[in-house]
């Protein structure tokens, strides 16, 4: 008899979240291996799909600042997977700033879960 097909491998769209140090964008050593993990599992089953980085800060410092390091934090996620074989051109972003924040806070309040890039693959991943 003829062997069964290979199973169908799923595309496992995320969300997949990095977290950063406050006012920082740089990729740590956690973020890393939340990356890595995020690489593979697009490789596994979603490669070739779109991918979409959306960028968030915290509710410390002024809005308009926040948009320019949800910005910067989007750029590096996009650096690190672009340097591991993700497509350039597959990946789009969008920075949020302040304004969806995962852990509602007053103004001005430091909070490390909305320090973030949620990164999504797949048809209709977008914002």
């Amino acid at each position: 008899p003829p062997p069964p097909p290979a199973p169908v491998v799923e595309c496992a769209p995320g969300p997949y979240i990095v977290y950063f140090d406050f006012d920082k964008s740089n990729i740590t050593p956690e973020a890393a291996s939340t990356l890595d993990n995020a690489i593979s599992a697009y490789n596994r089953g979603c490669s070739g799909t779109q991918v979409m980085l959306a960028g968030h800060t915290d509710r410390a410092g002024s809005a308009s600042y926040n948009i320019g390091l949800s910005k910067r934090r989007n750029d590096a996620v996009r650096s690190y997977l672009t340097a591991r074989g993700i497509g350039a051109g597959s990946i789009s972003s969008e920075a949020f700033g302040e304004s969806r924040p995962a852990v509602a806070t007053a103004d001005g309040v430091r909070n490390d879960q909305n320090r973030r890039v949620e990164i999504t693959y797949g048809p209709n991943s977008g914002m």
